[in-house]
């Protein structure tokens, strides 16, 4: 797939996706690119990645050890000078499953002002499907003095409170959309199909959220499904509109609906569209918190 057959899928934002052509033309732009490859399975790096690619941990690198948050301005600032990034380094996000993880780096990266981010369409399934270059060796990059960032979470991050407040006015300007699967949804599992059951000790969903499983947003070989194929499945089947005062999305811990926020803002170009990372892990658990089935 060429940066033409991006454009011809009628995204908002096509400039925030790259090919896997484009990423290889570019594999050593190392002084105003960085790679980075962000996994589900942490492990899977070490096993072969992109040439100049770099490794951001998910659980490691981008979570606060203790609280439940994410790690601080400081530390934020600190992985960016290690991994040779510079707030003028445009970061390609790729990884496994469908880019998951990817847009879930990207989310994060968002929150302390890093703007200059893109995904790899198709991801790491793409990649190596088309039988490109893999490599185990980790690159060393010129340590950069990334100047201590100030953390927005009002922007595309919401919490509990904001939550119970939006509904009240579900379906009248905000909508909330679920994206786990069918059956967490329903309240028949507390995880994902095939995961340990865990994490919550009531299973169901936010009152008035509509259920699209974040997967639908992509095709069998990984890259993101055209404009018109996710208007008809988020506006017209879910009920969605570009013209709501907001869009909640959230799953279990933040990271599948982080795939769907960056498809609703920046694929279908909606103006404000959250994460609701406490998920339902925190709504599941939160004593008094209503849920339907």
């Amino acid at each position: 797939m060429s940066e033409r057959e991006i454009e011809a899928k009628g995204y908002a934002h096509p400039e925030v996706l790259v090919s896997t052509q484009w990423v290889a033309e570019h594999l050593d732009d190392t002084q105003n690119i960085r790679i980075v490859e962000s996994d589900e399975d942490v492990l899977l790096y070490e096993v072969g990645h992109i040439p100049n690619a770099v490794k951001i941990d998910w659980v490691e690198e981008l979570n606060d050890p203790l609280v439940r948050d994410y790690i601080s301005a400081e530390r934020f600032a600190e992985l960016m000078s290690e991994k040779g990034i510079s707030p003028e380094t445009t970061v390609v996000f790729y990884g496994d499953k469908n880019n998951w993880w990817a847009t879930y780096a990207l989310w994060v990266f968002q929150l302390f002002g890093h703007e200059r981010v893109k995904v790899m369409d198709g991801g790491r399934q793409k990649w190596e499907a088309e039988g490109r270059p893999m490599t185990k060796e980790v690159p060393s990059f010129a340590r950069t003095r990334y100047p201590v960032p100030e953390r927005d979470d009002s922007r595309i991050r919401a919490f509990k409170g904001e939550v119970e407040r939006a509904l009240e006015r579900v379906g009248r300007g905000i909508s909330l959309i679920d994206v786990r699967s069918p059956g967490e949804y329903r309240g028949e599992l507390l995880h994902m199909p095939d995961y340990p059951q865990e994490g919550a000790l009531r299973g169901g969903h936010i009152p008035g959220a509509a259920n699209v499983p974040w997967a639908r947003a992509v095709r069998e070989d990984g890259t993101f499904k055209s404009a018109e194929e996710l208007k008809e499945i988020y506006e017209g089947e879910a009920g969605l509109s570009a013209e709501d005062e907001e869009v909640i999305a959230y799953c279990r811990i933040g990271e599948r609906s982080s795939h769907t926020w960056f498809v609703l803002k920046y694929l279908l170009g909606y103006e404000n569209v959250k994460n609701y990372d406490g998920s339902w892990t925190e709504w599941g658990n939160a004593v008094r918190a209503p849920i339907e089935r």
